[in-house]
């Protein structure tokens, strides 16, 4: 199978080129590597089935190319983060749209039909107080939405398209809604609290967290997502725009989570809150609770999860030890 992962070079593009090449199928990378990293596919160079492109999806010359190539297109490629959603909400809203409508576009005019993966998000939920989210759900955009909800609005645009597409043109596109992926290579540094919370515990430094803590969060392991975006793609009988939650029913609280991380970690770090204004440096309003309903992809799929949220954790703190003690060498 020929697979084309848009944004492959990032924390989820990169564990779903690994999970293809270890089946045995062809597998083209395209990143332009504003939030993904040379260093996640640099073992994937190797392989005469693995082939990169640094480029940017918006302007890309060969996604006609690729498209026609592919038999199935993960779309992964966004603006990602909460820090560099603040920061960037003009290009957050042009990247994510833009790069999407092209991708679509691309596909359609191809002459060939590949599956069409595309990656949505929890937050087009929006504020919602529901204790869990289901596909049928309403979804919640606030009039004069502040910039918090630009990443929302431009992935509930990126489903939109697809959606469009998918009836207009008879195109084979599945939405993933993910909620709070973790796992290896994912990065702290745009404001993903597990990498945050494992690292400081590593080192028996402060753990910070955001708010008063007690917003709860729903955390599945990214190799259990890859796994299931593989088995809704490979439902023959899947229709056309199907919409799924994908991630973790298993709730905990982010003060919970810090506790859990120390403990799993034999660490010293103590645990401080500091003010959401603190931490993004604007006012951020934040959700309290976002859990999935997983009965359609159950049904769907019949998926079991591998990992729990305590041995990702345990998995992620031996890796961070691993690369401290060869940092030190």
């Amino acid at each position: 199978m020929h697979v084309l992962v848009t944004g492959g070079a990032g924390f989820i593009g990169s564990h779903i080129a690994e999970y293809h090449l270890a089946r045995g199928d062809k597998v083209h990378v395209v990143d332009n590597l504003s939030t993904g990293s040379r260093e996640n596919v640099a073992d994937f160079l190797k392989s005469p089935r693995f082939h990169f492109d640094e480029a940017d999806i918006v302007t890309w010359e060969g996604l006609d190319k690729a498209v026609a190539w592919a038999d199935r297109v993960y779309h992964m490629a966004a603006v990602v983060g909460v820090y560099r959603v603040l920061s960037e909400p003009v290009g957050t809203m042009a990247t994510n749209i833009a790069g999407t409508e092209r991708l679509l576009r691309a596909v359609h005019h191809g002459g060939w039909s590949p599956k069409v993966v595309m990656a949505s998000s929890s937050e087009v939920y929006g504020p919602h107080s529901e204790a869990l989210l289901s596909e049928e759900d309403s979804l919640i955009i606030q009039s004069g939405a502040p910039l918090r909800w630009n990443y929302a609005i431009s992935k509930l645009a990126d489903e939109g398209f697809g959606l469009a597409y998918a009836r207009e043109h008879d195109i084979p596109v599945i939405i993933a809604r993910f909620f709070n992926t973790v796992g290896p290579r994912q990065t702290g540094r745009y404001g993903m609290v597990v990498p945050r919370f494992v690292q400081r515990a590593v080192a028996n430094e402060p753990i910070t967290v955001f708010g008063d803590g007690e917003q709860s969060r729903s955390f599945c392991d990214v190799r259990d997502t890859v796994a299931i975006l593989d088995r809704l793609a490979s439902m023959p009988d899947m229709p056309n725009g199907e919409i799924v939650n994908v991630g973790s029913d298993h709730e905990i609280s982010i003060n919970e989570l810090a506790r859990r991380v120390i403990d799993c970690a034999e660490s010293q770090s103590a645990i401080e809150h500091i003010p959401y204004k603190e931490a993004y440096g604007a006012e951020f309003e934040d959700i309290r609770h976002r859990r999935p309903s997983l009965d359609k992809l159950r049904r769907l799929t019949g998926f079991e999860h591998v990992w729990d949220l305590e041995s990702t954790l345990k998995d992620l703190i031996q890796r961070a030890r691993n690369q401290k003690a060869e940092g030190g060498q």
